[in-house]
């Protein structure tokens, strides 16, 4: 096996299981803050870009066993209100909301009654949303509730952006030789060079990927 092959074993080994990992902490997040509001469900939506749609990507109650991976236009519904405005939203009763897109919410199976929402974002993008439906009316809703709402969607966010990257490096990885090329190129030149070169080459790799981290 060539270096390079070692680094794209090592790099596609890698990616999947950073994606595996991200996704099991999304699904965590929608799971705890079901159970913390009392909720019929959870959902964390992903922005797709490239289609300019809102992906199911972590469910927790309602919907769980059918709705993962369903798409639909991002301006669809509060959901859609949310991200846009990037707004986070608390309704009681749906039915009197304007917003709300009951005819698409017929389609998952399940019409909600109430729901709260926060954006999911990352610097100055939005990378989703964050929704918890029908959770039990005991009370008004408080800004003790929407503080931890909020708290929840910047985990939901950080796991969100670290998904986002960790499939941006599968499509490389998948794409074909350019970028995984020239970096294997350059990191199998290191075995080549002399001590104080192959340090400054190392350290050149390391600015590079903190510089991609940051992206």
């Amino acid at each position: 096996m060539t270096a390079d092959d070692r680094l794209r074993a090592a790099v596609a080994a890698a990616v999947v299981g950073s994606e595996s990992a991200y996704t099991e902490l999304l699904q965590s997040v929608v799971e705890v803050a079901r159970a913390i509001f009392g909720a019929r469900a959870a959902s964390i939506f992903l922005l797709d870009e490239a289609t300019d749609e809102l992906v199911f990507e972590a469910i927790a109650g309602e919907g769980s066993d059918t709705l993962l991976g369903r798409r639909f236009p991002s301006s669809t519904g509060l959901a859609g209100w949310v991200l846009v405005t990037r707004q986070p939203i608390v309704i009681e009763d749906v039915s009197e909301d304007p917003r709300f897109a009951r005819d698409f919410a017929e389609t998952t199976g399940y019409v909600p009654r109430g729901l709260m929402a926060v954006p999911l974002l990352h610097g100055e993008r939005a990378l989703g949303v964050l929704e918890v439906l029908d959770r039990p009316q005991r009370s008004r809703f408080s800004l003790q509730e929407m503080d931890l709402l909020a708290l929840f969607g910047n985990q939901a966010a950080i796991a969100l952006d670290l998904l986002r990257s960790a499939r941006r490096a599968k499509e490389v990885l998948e794409g074909g030789e350019n970028e995984l090329a020239l970096v294997a190129r350059v990191a199998s030149a290191l075995d080549t060079l002399d001590p104080e070169a192959h340090e400054s080459g190392t350290a050149l790799l390391r600015a590079l990927a903190d510089v991609l981290g940051k992206r």
